[in-house]
C-alpha cells in the first residue's frame, strides 16, 4: 500500500486533485496514520501530563503493511510555543549542521526554530533509530501539529540516507505548520521523488498549518502578505464541503492563509486547536464524493484547467471561510502557477539526456585529432589554424564550431550541478566523470593554443576557465588518479601540458636573452628544471600521449632549445630518455 500512494503522490501531476484526494482516502494508510498518533498521545498523557516543550515518538507495528513512526507534542506545547516569538523565527543552516546536505553555494536553507529545536533533542536517540531501517522495508513516518513537523525533518534524514528505497518511504503529516523557507522548498523540490514523499492534511479548521505565515494576528485577507516560509510535498484540505490536493506553493500559501483567518481575530488559537479531530474528519470524508455541473461554474472561467481548478477550491471550503474571496480570479491564478509548475517538472536536470547532446561535437573532436596525427598533432594544427590552406581553414572552422558549443554545454553542466544539494550533486557528478575527464583533456587544450596563439603568458593563473578546474577537482574528490597504467595514454592526462611546454619555450627565451636580469635568468632556469622534472614524472607514470613526441610538436620544439641552454655536457633522467627511449614510448 506504501508503494502505491508513494507513486500515486509521485504522478499526481497526471490526475486531478478531486482524483488524488479520493484515491487517499479511499486507501487505509491515512487511518493508520492518525492511529498510530492517537495511540501515541494517550500513553504520552497517561505517562507525564505536565510536559510542556517536548516529543515523543513511538514504533508501531502493522503487518503486512510495514512500520509506522509515530511524533506527537502535547497539545500546548505546539501551540505556546507557535505564538512565542523566539519559536517563530527561522534559524540559518550556519545552525543546523545535521541538515547541511540541503544547502548549496547558491541556495541557503532555514528552518522552523522550535521544529528544529525540538528535532535536535532527539538527534541521538533518531540516528539510532535511522540505522534500523533499510530501504527494503515498507516506512510511514507521521505526526501532528509540531510533531508532523519533526516527522517531516526525520523524513528528511532517512531520505539522504537511502540510495534507492524511496519509494517505500512516505511522511504524512496532521495540522502541521509551515516548516522552512524559499530554500528550503527549493532544496526538497529540486529532488521529484524526495517531494513526492510528503502528504500534509488539513483542516479548514485547523489555524496551526497556516500560523506561521503572517504576524500573530495579521488578516488573511490581503494573499500578498509577504513570508518568509513555503510549503512542500502535497497539501489534501479537507472541509465539510470535501477535499482536494495541491502541490503548487504559492496556491498553497494563499489557501493556508484564508484557513487561518477564522480564528486570527479572536485570538483563541488554543481552543480552535484542540478541538480538530482528523480522525473524525477523515472517518466523515472517506465516503465522499465530490460532483459539479459546468453550468455552475463562473463565465470567467475560461478553460478546463481554470474549471478544474475552481472546482478544486469549492471542494476546500474557501469561499465559504471568506465571503471577499473571489473563487474565479483565485482560480485562474492558481491554474496559471499550475502550468508554469507543469513545465519546470518537464525541465528537471537530466544529465544522462543531456550528454547525449555533445557526442556529434566529441565525435568530431575526435576525427580532427585522429587526422592530424601525421603532422605535429592537433594541439599545433589548431594554433597554426590560421596560416592553413582553404580546406584545412574550413575544417578549423568546423572544429571551432564544435569546440564552442562543448564548452557552453560543460560550463552550463558545472553551474546545474553546483546548484544541487550536496548528496544529489556528487552522484551526478560520477554518473559524468568519465564524459567529463575526457571532455576537459581533449578540448583544453585548444583553449590553451589560442590563448598562447594570442601572444598572451601564464594561461593557468589568468586564461584557464573555472568550469576546467570545477571538473578537475571533481576527479581529484573522487580520488581516481592513482592507479598505475601500463602503457601510454592516448590523451595527455593534465589537461594543462600544453600550458607549461609555452611557459617552458618563454623561459628559454628568457635564458638566452641577454637583455634580461641575472635574476630573471636564475627564475626561468628553476623553472625549466621544475618542468624537466614534471614531464619525467609523466612519462614514468604514462601520463603523456605519444603525440607528444611528433616532431614538429611544441615540446619538441622545447627540447631542441632546451638542449641549446643546458649544453651537450649536461645529464638528466629526461636528457637520457629522449636520447634512447622516447621512440619506444608507445
Amino acid at each position: 500500500m506504501i508503494l502505491t500512494i508513494h507513486h500515486l503522490l509521485y504522478y499526481s501531476r497526471y490526475s486531478t486533485g478531486l482524483e488524488l484526494g479520493n484515491l487517499l482516502l479511499g486507501s487505509d494508510i491515512l487511518n493508520y496514520s492518525w492511529d498510530a498518533i492517537s495511540k501515541l498521545k494517550k500513553e504520552t498523557l497517561l505517562e507525564d501530563p505536565s510536559l510542556s516543550f517536548s516529543v515523543k515518538y513511538q514504533v508501531y507495528e502493522y503487518p503486512p503493511k510495514g512500520s509506522t513512526i509515530a511524533f506527537v507534542c502535547l497539545p500546548n506545547c505546539a501551540v505556546n510555543h507557535l505564538q512565542e516569538e523566539e519559536f517563530r523565527e527561522l534559524v540559518s543552516s550556519d545552525a543546523i549542521k545535521s541538515f547541511d546536505f540541503l544547502s548549496t553555494k547558491s541556495n541557503s536553507i532555514s528552518i522552523h526554530r522550535a521544529a528544529f529545536a525540538l528535532f535536535a533533542s532527539l538527534e541521538n536517540d533518531l540516528s539510532l533509530l535511522k540505522q534500523q531501517f533499510t530501504s527494503n522495508q515498507p516506512l510511514i513516518v507521521t505526526g501532528h501539529s509540531l510533531g508532523g513537523s519533526v516527522a517531516s525533518l526525520f523524513t528528511l534524514w532517512l531520505l539522504d540516507s537511502l540510495s534507492n528505497g524511496v519509494q517505500r518511504l512516505l511522511c504524512i503529516t496532521f495540522g502541521s505548520p509551515l516548516l522552512g523557507n524559499n530554500g528550503f522548498e527549493k532544496a526538497i523540490s529540486e529532488h521529484p521523488t524526495w517531494s513526492s514523499c510528503f502528504l500534509h492534511v488539513v483542516s479548514d479548521k485547523d489555524p496551526i498549518p497556516g500560523f506561521l505565515i503572517s504576524d500573530h494576528n495579521a488578516s488573511a485577507a490581503s494573499l500578498t502578505t509577504p513570508t518568509c516560509y513555503m510549503s512542500f510535498g502535497t497539501y489534501l484540505f479537507c472541509s465539510e464541503s470535501g477535499f482536494s490536493c495541491f502541490e503548487e506553493p504559492q496556491s498553497i500559501l494563499e489557501l493556508l492563509m484564508i484557513m487561518s483567518s477564522r480564528c486570527a481575530e479572536s485570538e483563541n488559537l488554543i481552543n480552535c486547536s484542540q478541538v480538530i479531530d482528523y480522525g473524525h474528519i477523515l472517518e466523515q470524508l472517506k465516503n465522499k464524493t465530490i460532483c459539479r455541473g459546468i453550468s455552475e461554474l463562473p463565465d470567467s472561467i475560461s478553460n478546463p484547467l481554470q474549471a478544474g481548478t475552481y472546482l478544486l477550491l469549492e471542494a476546500t471550503g474557501v469561499g465559504k471561510l471568506q465571503e471577499n474571496v473571489n473563487l474565479s480570479c483565485l482560480a485562474m491564478n492558481i491554474a496559471k502557477r499550475a502550468e508554469v509548475l507543469a513545465k519546470h517538472k518537464q525541465k528537471v536536470f537530466d544529465p544522462s539526456k543531456k550528454l547525449s547532446m555533445t557526442k556529434k561535437s566529441m565525435t568530431y573532436l575526435e576525427w580532427y585529432m585522429n587526422n592530424s596525427l601525421e603532422e605535429a598533432g592537433y594541439y599545433e594544427k589548431y594554433k597554426a589554424r590560421r596560416s592553413r590552406s582553404r580546406d584545412e581553414i574550413e575544417s578549423s572552422e568546423n572544429l571551432i564550431k564544435h569546440h564552442r558549443t562543448l564548452k557552453l554545454f560543460w560550463k552550463g553542466i558545472v553551474t546545474e550541478v553546483g546548484n544541487l544539494p550536496w548528496k544529489e550533486g556528487r552522484t551526478c557528478r560520477m554518473r559524468l566523470l568519465y564524459a567529463a575527464t575526457s571532455y576537459r583533456r581533449m578540448v583544453e587544450p585548444l583553449d590553451i593554443a589560442e590563448y598562447y596563439g594570442r601572444g598572451k603568458k601564464d594561461y593557468v593563473s589568468h586564461g584557464r576557465s573555472e568550469h576546467y578546474k570545477i571538473l578537475e577537482k571533481w576527479l581529484t574528490d573522487e580520488d581516481l588518479q592513482t592507479h598505475q597504467r601500463s602503457q601510454a595514454s592516448s590523451l595527455t592526462v593534465d589537461s594543462c601540458f600544453w600550458a607549461y611546454v609555452e611557459e617552458a619555450l618563454i623561459s628559454c627565451e628568457v635564458v638566452k636573452d641577454g637583455q634580461s636580469s641575472p635574476q630573471d635568468q636564475e627564475s626561468a632556469r628553476e623553472k625549466l628544471i621544475k618542468f624537466e622534472q614534471y614531464v619525467m614524472d609523466l612519462i614514468n607514470n604514462f601520463l603523456v600521449s605519444p603525440e607528444i613526441f611528433l616532431p614538429q610538436s611544441s615540446f619538441m620544439l622545447w627540447w631542441k632549445e632546451y638542449c641549446r641552454v643546458v649544453g651537450n655536457s649536461y645529464t638528466s633522467p629526461l636528457t637520457n630518455f629522449m636520447k634512447d627511449d622516447f621512440h619506444r614510448y608507445a
